[in-house]
Protein backbone atom coordinates (compact mmCIF):
# COMPACT_ATOMS: atom_id res chain seq x y z
CA UNK A 1 0.00 0.00 0.00
CA UNK A 2 1.47 3.16 -0.79
CA UNK A 3 1.60 6.74 1.08
CA UNK A 4 1.49 9.89 0.56
CA UNK A 5 3.10 10.94 3.22
CA UNK A 6 5.96 8.54 2.30
CA UNK A 7 5.83 10.09 -0.97
CA UNK A 8 3.60 7.64 -2.57
CA UNK A 9 5.66 4.46 -1.50
CA UNK A 10 5.55 2.22 0.74
CA UNK A 11 5.78 2.70 4.59
CA UNK A 12 9.12 1.72 5.72
CA UNK A 13 9.10 -1.08 8.32
CA UNK A 14 10.24 0.49 11.25
CA UNK A 15 8.09 3.31 10.99
CA UNK A 16 4.93 0.79 11.11
CA UNK A 17 6.72 -1.15 13.96
CA UNK A 18 7.18 2.01 16.14
CA UNK A 19 3.21 2.90 15.26
CA UNK A 20 2.01 0.23 18.05
CA UNK A 21 5.04 1.95 20.68
CA UNK A 22 3.30 5.47 19.95
CA UNK A 23 -0.26 4.12 20.90
CA UNK A 24 1.10 3.06 24.28
CA UNK A 25 0.76 6.64 25.41
CA UNK A 26 -2.15 8.79 25.84
CA UNK A 27 -3.56 11.31 23.03
CA UNK A 28 -2.71 13.84 25.27
CA UNK A 29 1.03 13.36 25.75
CA UNK A 30 0.63 12.23 22.09
CA UNK A 31 0.03 15.92 21.29
CA UNK A 32 2.82 16.94 23.94
CA UNK A 33 5.55 14.98 22.56
CA UNK A 34 5.04 16.25 18.99
CA UNK A 35 4.98 19.57 20.02
CA UNK A 36 8.69 19.07 21.51
CA UNK A 37 9.67 16.90 18.08
CA UNK A 38 7.89 19.97 16.03
CA UNK A 39 10.61 22.33 18.12
CA UNK A 40 13.30 20.18 17.39
CA UNK A 41 12.88 20.17 13.40
CA UNK A 42 12.27 23.99 13.41
CA UNK A 43 15.86 24.24 15.03
CA UNK A 44 14.80 25.32 18.76
CA UNK A 45 16.10 22.30 20.48
CA UNK A 46 14.38 19.10 22.20
CA UNK A 47 14.00 18.58 25.75
CA UNK A 48 14.89 15.20 26.53
CA UNK A 49 13.72 15.47 29.94
CA UNK A 50 10.53 16.40 29.58
CA UNK A 51 9.65 13.70 26.77
CA UNK A 52 10.98 11.36 29.87
CA UNK A 53 8.55 12.78 32.18
CA UNK A 54 5.92 12.40 29.12
CA UNK A 55 6.85 9.09 28.45
CA UNK A 56 7.17 7.62 32.20
CA UNK A 57 3.38 6.26 32.39
CA UNK A 58 4.00 4.22 29.60
CA UNK A 59 7.39 2.74 30.98
CA UNK A 60 9.11 3.83 28.16
CA UNK A 61 12.84 2.91 27.96
CA UNK A 62 15.56 4.99 26.67
CA UNK A 63 15.06 3.16 23.00
CA UNK A 64 11.65 3.16 23.28
CA UNK A 65 11.80 7.25 23.73
CA UNK A 66 14.69 7.55 21.01
CA UNK A 67 12.39 5.35 18.72
CA UNK A 68 9.14 7.75 19.30
CA UNK A 69 11.27 10.66 18.70
CA UNK A 70 12.62 9.41 15.37
CA UNK A 71 9.66 8.07 14.02
CA UNK A 72 7.35 11.39 15.21
CA UNK A 73 10.62 13.66 13.52
CA UNK A 74 9.99 11.04 10.52
CA UNK A 75 6.31 11.28 10.00
CA UNK A 76 5.86 15.02 10.41
CA UNK A 77 8.94 16.06 8.11
CA UNK A 78 7.93 13.64 5.51
CA UNK A 79 4.46 14.72 5.70
CA UNK A 80 5.87 18.57 5.13
CA UNK A 81 8.39 17.15 2.59
CA UNK A 82 5.43 15.93 0.37
CA UNK A 83 2.86 18.68 1.45
CA UNK A 84 0.47 16.40 2.47
CA UNK A 85 -2.66 18.19 4.31
CA UNK A 86 -3.22 16.70 7.53
CA UNK A 87 -6.89 15.40 7.06
CA UNK A 88 -4.97 12.85 4.57
CA UNK A 89 -2.04 12.15 7.19
CA UNK A 90 -4.64 11.25 9.92
CA UNK A 91 -6.24 8.72 7.43
CA UNK A 92 -2.83 6.94 6.59
CA UNK A 93 -1.79 7.05 10.44
CA UNK A 94 -5.10 5.65 11.20
CA UNK A 95 -5.02 2.68 8.53
CA UNK A 96 -1.68 2.01 10.36
CA UNK A 97 -2.59 1.53 13.04
CA UNK A 98 -3.08 4.74 15.33
CA UNK A 99 -5.20 5.52 17.12
CA UNK A 100 -8.05 7.98 16.24
CA UNK A 101 -7.05 10.12 19.04
CA UNK A 102 -3.41 10.20 18.70
CA UNK A 103 -3.66 10.95 14.82
CA UNK A 104 -5.98 14.19 16.07
CA UNK A 105 -2.97 15.18 18.33
CA UNK A 106 -0.56 14.68 15.85
CA UNK A 107 -2.04 16.27 13.06
CA UNK A 108 -3.28 19.23 14.93
CA UNK A 109 0.77 20.01 15.56
CA UNK A 110 1.28 19.49 12.25
CA UNK A 111 -1.25 21.71 10.72
CA UNK A 112 -0.16 24.38 13.32
CA UNK A 113 3.56 24.50 11.98
CA UNK A 114 2.84 23.11 8.63
CA UNK A 115 3.98 26.44 6.99
CA UNK A 116 6.95 26.86 8.94
CA UNK A 117 7.96 23.08 8.94
CA UNK A 118 8.12 23.44 4.97
CA UNK A 119 10.49 26.89 5.23
CA UNK A 120 12.66 25.21 7.70
CA UNK A 121 12.87 21.93 5.18
CA UNK A 122 13.50 24.20 2.07
CA UNK A 123 16.24 26.32 4.27
CA UNK A 124 17.96 23.78 4.91
CA UNK A 125 17.70 21.26 2.09
CA UNK A 126 20.29 21.36 -0.70
CA UNK A 127 23.00 23.37 1.02
CA UNK A 128 25.91 23.66 -1.17
CA UNK A 129 28.66 26.34 -0.72
CA UNK A 130 30.59 28.19 -3.60
CA UNK A 131 33.78 27.96 -5.17
CA UNK A 132 35.88 30.79 -4.73
CA UNK A 133 38.99 30.07 -6.75
CA UNK A 134 40.68 27.93 -8.71
CA UNK A 135 44.04 27.03 -9.04
CA UNK A 136 46.42 24.47 -10.62
CA UNK A 137 50.13 23.67 -11.48
CA UNK A 138 51.87 20.96 -13.32
CA UNK A 139 54.16 19.05 -11.38
CA UNK A 140 57.11 17.22 -13.29
CA UNK A 141 59.43 14.50 -11.29
CA UNK A 142 62.29 12.15 -12.47
CA UNK A 143 62.57 8.89 -12.90
CA UNK A 144 65.96 8.74 -12.03
CA UNK A 145 68.59 10.98 -11.00
CA UNK A 146 71.55 10.01 -13.27
CA UNK A 147 68.92 9.27 -16.20
CA UNK A 148 67.39 12.61 -16.32
CA UNK A 149 63.67 10.74 -17.64
CA UNK A 150 61.11 12.73 -16.89
CA UNK A 151 57.55 10.94 -15.67
CA UNK A 152 54.04 11.35 -16.48
CA UNK A 153 53.35 14.86 -15.11
CA UNK A 154 51.23 15.53 -11.81
CA UNK A 155 48.24 18.10 -11.99
CA UNK A 156 47.55 19.56 -8.64
CA UNK A 157 44.14 21.60 -7.94
CA UNK A 158 43.25 23.71 -5.72
CA UNK A 159 39.91 24.55 -4.91
CA UNK A 160 38.72 27.35 -2.47
CA UNK A 161 34.94 27.03 -1.33
CA UNK A 162 33.05 28.72 0.97
CA UNK A 163 31.26 26.23 3.32
CA UNK A 164 27.44 25.57 3.08
CA UNK A 165 26.81 25.37 6.71
CA UNK A 166 30.07 27.79 7.90
CA UNK A 167 30.36 30.15 5.32
CA UNK A 168 33.91 30.00 6.20
CA UNK A 169 36.73 29.32 3.75
CA UNK A 170 37.95 25.89 2.64
CA UNK A 171 40.41 24.53 0.65
CA UNK A 172 40.79 21.07 -0.91
CA UNK A 173 44.02 19.92 -2.90
CA UNK A 174 43.83 17.30 -5.40
CA UNK A 175 46.64 15.48 -7.04
CA UNK A 176 45.66 13.77 -10.55
CA UNK A 177 47.73 12.13 -13.03
CA UNK A 178 47.44 14.05 -16.52
CA UNK A 179 45.85 10.81 -18.46
CA UNK A 180 43.11 11.24 -15.31
CA UNK A 181 43.14 15.15 -15.63
CA UNK A 182 42.23 14.68 -19.50
CA UNK A 183 39.31 12.26 -18.64
CA UNK A 184 38.19 14.56 -15.90
CA UNK A 185 38.17 17.70 -18.13
CA UNK A 186 36.61 16.22 -20.93
CA UNK A 187 33.55 14.84 -18.66
CA UNK A 188 33.28 18.81 -16.70
CA UNK A 189 33.12 20.00 -20.37
CA UNK A 190 30.06 17.57 -21.54
CA UNK A 191 28.50 17.89 -18.38
CA UNK A 192 28.76 22.11 -18.83
CA UNK A 193 27.00 21.25 -22.07
CA UNK A 194 24.38 19.40 -20.59
CA UNK A 195 23.88 22.34 -18.04
CA UNK A 196 23.41 24.92 -20.85
CA UNK A 197 21.00 22.82 -23.50
CA UNK A 198 18.57 22.80 -19.86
Amino acid sequence: MRFRFCGDLDCPDWVLAEISTLAKISSVKMKLLCAQVLKDLLGEGIDYDKISKLTADAKFEKGDIKASVAVLSFILSSAAKHDVDSESLSSELQQLGLPKEHTTGLCKSYEDKHSALQDKLRETSLRLGRLEAVSWRVDYTLSSSELKEVNEPMIQLKLQAQGAESGSAETTVVSIAADKFRVLLAELKQAQTMMNAL
